[in-house]
């Protein structure tokens, strides 16, 4: 891997990070980080009553909004709604929870250093 790469990797677990532990200060448990699927992976999965939380954590230090848009293109988003519905069907305990989706950005310019955004997406859009 080249030391873009290796860079690149090192600040996402590093945005991860952070966002797992913003999610924990704010009450939250932390039922997964990177759960995978065939078709799909998500960031973060937490629960606070009653919200099953899928969030998606996207680092910026050099990206705009634009940036964010195309990351987060219908397709993504679809993958990720896939991937939450698999989730519930494996942990039925959470069944009863309100799935949310939300994005929390780290480290855009212009925007603080921790972003969120609740709601950011729903299968209707």
């Amino acid at each position: 891997m080249s030391s873009c790469g290796q860079e690149r990797t090192r600040r996402g677990r590093d945005g991860e990070e952070r966002a797992a532990a913003y999610f924990l200060g704010q009450g939250y448990e932390i039922l997964a980080r990177n759960w995978r699927t065939r078709n799909g992976e998500i960031d973060i999965i937490a629960f606070r009553e009653p919200f099953l939380v899928f969030v998606e954590v996207k680092n910026y230090p050099h990206g705009d909004v634009s940036m964010l848009e195309q990351a987060l293109g219908r397709t993504k988003r679809k993958r990720i709604i896939e991937t939450a519905k698999y989730f519930v069907q494996k942990f039925r305990q959470y069944s009863n929870s309100y799935m949310r989706f939300d994005v929390l950005i780290v480290d855009m310019p212009g925007l603080p250093p921790l972003y969120h955004i609740e709601n950011a997406f729903s299968e209707n859009s």
